[in-house]
């Protein structure tokens, strides 16, 4: 693919509320600020409140060359994540619940949508509620000629196996970190055995193509029905990781569709992640240069 891809981030969009302030966040969110970065068309699919922090989200949408087309808006108010930040800039939420988010509706608009992505990614969050998880699983069956990445993302107790098992049926690549591996490894019944066991036994049992379980700032590892590709990541010094997961599934993304190697698509999205972690927030602003200079090896 040489033309700018359709990449669709189907979930929450949210407030974090660090301690430093406020900033624009949700995984979905983060993915499609991130992958309009680099080039492709980011769109947001989610809901926010008729309220201020709503007008907020899609304004600041807006400024980041975001459409707001598809961001739904709902009587209940604008989603909110309280963040605190360990001595590793490792971030912790208490998300708020009932949100605009958590009440996602199949509309003509979204059904139109769906059909013509090339990817979509959508995360286990925002199917807390019974609502949001009816559509996504509607968004994603309507999505059938698209790639499908699940963004696992574990918060709280916003998850069971119910939610994960059907979302990696319909998934063709899945995502997650170290804990959440092991997390779901657990709640699926997949066995013990190092972290490459887990993942190849997740990979079979979903007929997934990828598996990609990222480490911090050990890096990550890929896994494919064949092989394995392991990246010992970066040193960065660490502003908050809050996107930088996100960082990575948008390049992952990006170019898994272009035809990269799984060694390409390793350290390029581990060089992205990093210098996300060394920024504030998940959608800091980014020149096409800088870009350039950071993928290729200026992350700091």
């Amino acid at each position: 693919m040489t033309k700018p891809a359709l990449m669709i981030g189907l979930g929450e969009v949210l407030w974090d509320i660090l301690p430093s302030g406020r900033v624009l966040g949700g995984a979905p969110a983060n993915f499609a600020y991130m992958t309009s970065v680099l080039g492709d068309e980011g769109i947001v699919a989610s809901g926010v409140g008729n309220d201020e922090l709503g007008r907020e989200a899609r304004g600041l949408m807006q400024e980041l060359g975001l459409s707001t087309a598809y961001l739904q808006q709902d009587q209940h108010e604008t989603g909110t994540a309280a963040v605190s930040i360990d001595d590793g800039g490792q971030p912790n939420f208490a998300i708020k619940e009932s949100v605009a988010w958590d009440f996602l509706r199949w509309t003509a608009e979204w059904e139109e949508l769906s059909s013509r992505a090339d990817v979509v990614c959508f995360g286990s969050l925002a199917q807390r509620s019974a609502i949001s998880a009816a559509t996504i699983e509607r968004f994603l069956r309507n999505a059938a000629k698209a790639l499908r990445i699940c963004d696992v993302n574990l918060r709280q107790s916003f998850y069971n196996k119910d939610i994960l098992r059907k979302s990696f049926q319909h998934a063709q690549i899945v995502k997650l970190n170290e804990q959440e591996l092991l997390q779901v490894s657990f709640l699926l019944n997949l066995g013990g055995g190092t972290q490459e066991d887990l993942a190849h036994r997740l990979l079979k049992a979903f007929g997934l193509q990828l598996v990609c379980v990222t480490r911090g700032s050990c890096g990550s590892f890929l896994v494919s029905g064949s092989r394995t590709v392991e990246h010992v990541g970066f040193s960065v010094k660490v502003a908050d990781a809050i996107g930088a997961g996100d960082a990575f599934t948008a390049c992952l993304a990006h170019y898994y569709l272009r035809g990269r190697s799984l060694e390409d698509l390793s350290e390029i999205a581990n060089r992205f992640a990093s210098w996300v972690a060394t920024q504030r927030g998940a959608t800091p602003p980014i020149s096409a240069g800088r870009l350039q200079d950071i993928l290729t090896g200026g992350i700091r």
